[in-house]
């Protein structure tokens, strides 16, 4: 068990490094109203939604992540997007920049949840996805004052205060690069300005090869950086993710390809997505064939995926999975795993009724410990 020991410090590690990032809070000052900066395109017609590849640089570019930054930027990315009321298609977390694509809902039609005799209940459950539950108390207490004292009006402009942070691509990365740099720069001891002040954004099709292209040219830029030469061996992007077994980002990968919301699996997204990378991704040589104009998938590589069909084996689904997420962990058929389990049943939380997890990636039955991204045992 050494080697799931030493797994679990090393978690525990992450997680205490992490602490900040994962903490609730009252209202960050800077969550004012935003004028959005520049002037920029933004889906003002009939659609229900508009995506947008966003693209934001540290200043100069002098500022490089190590791998506890990026992971702290990916989790402030998802918990952003899931208070803001955005879907996140695909992202890729460089050393400098990161890389978005992301789909924004047309606020009346998403904020109709909270409507109804209950629908500020709903919004108060919605706010402690962000904030503590101290924070929502006074927030309840601060709007059940202002009615006892008949400024019913007031407080109904609080509660349109709060909604107005929905739906809104620049406050969504507005709050995004300020969570993240307050934590690096407490992280680092430094002072001052993390990011360019400016975000550049592009309006994308919300279907079609417009949206499969853009897709694929954020999860290929590990690979056009020279970082590695397949996009799955790359942890901060949506594709390594999904491959992970995330649903969530494999649901923005099914989306960017026009599948079924749940086909990553049943309707062939992982595959058809994988062909897509090697065949978008494909390095450019000179005329005689020697000089690499743009790097990129080796040509035999490309080759070799697409006579698969964009399929990986099993072993090697297993192989990212515990690379990324399970190192140390119990892994075999659901009796060896439920046996190890009860053996070491001091070790988990009362909650907990099984030990096996199944690996949803393998065809072959394989179970485990963990399920993606459940970082200490118990």
């Amino acid at each position: 068990m050494k080697a799931a020991q030493t797994t679990d410090c090393q978690n525990i590690l992450l997680e205490e490094q992490l602490v900040g990032v994962n903490a609730k809070t009252g209202l960050y000052p800077g969550a004012r109203s935003w004028s959005g900066g520049r002037h920029r395109i933004l889906g003002r017609g009939p659609l229900e939604s508009y995506c947008y590849h966003v693209m934001s640089r540290t200043c100069g570019g002098e500022v490089f992540f190590d791998d506890v930054e990026k992971e702290a930027l990916r989790r402030v990315i998802w918990r952003m997007a899931e208070f803001s009321g955005i879907k996140v298609v695909t992202y890729c977390l460089m050393k400098n920049h990161f890389h978005l694509l992301v789909e924004v809902r047309h606020r009346e039609m998403w904020l109709q949840r909270f409507e109804g005799p209950d629908g500020e209940t709903k919004l108060m459950e919605h706010l402690r996805i962000l904030y503590s539950r101290a924070y929502i108390g006074l927030l309840r207490d601060e709007l059940s004052d202002l009615r006892s004292r008949g400024m019913t009006v007031m407080a109904e402009r609080r509660i349109e205060g709060l909604k107005k942070r929905f739906c809104d691509l620049s406050l969504f990365v507005k709050e995004v690069k300020e969570r993240f740099s307050r934590w690096l720069n407490k992280r680092r001891g430094r002072k001052g300005t993390l990011w360019m002040d400016r975000f550049n954004s592009v309006l994308v099709e919300g279907k079609g090869e417009a949206l499969r292209t853009m897709a694929a040219y954020i999860d290929l830029n590990p690979v056009r950086a020279g970082l590695v030469k397949d996009p799955k061996d790359y942890r901060w992007c949506g594709y390594a993710e999904a491959l992970g077994g995330s649903r969530r980002a494999q649901r923005g990968l099914c989306k960017a390809q026009g599948k079924p919301v749940d086909g990553w699996k049943s309707a062939g997204a992982a595959e058809a997505y994988r062909c897509l990378l090697h065949a978008e991704g494909c390095e450019i040589k000179d005329a005689q064939n020697e000089k690499v104009l743009r790097r990129g998938v080796s040509a035999e590589s490309a080759r070799a995926v697409l006579s698969e069909k964009g399929q990986l084996s099993t072993a090697e689904l297993v192989r990212l999975r515990v690379r990324y997420f399970t190192d140390g962990v119990v892994l075999g058929s659901r009796e060896f795993v439920e046996e190890i389990y009860e053996s070491q049943r001091e070790r988990f939380s009362p909650k907990r009724k099984e030990g096996g997890r199944r690996m949803t990636e393998s065809e072959v039955p394989f179970y485990t410990f963990r399920r993606l991204r459940v970082q200490p045992l118990g």
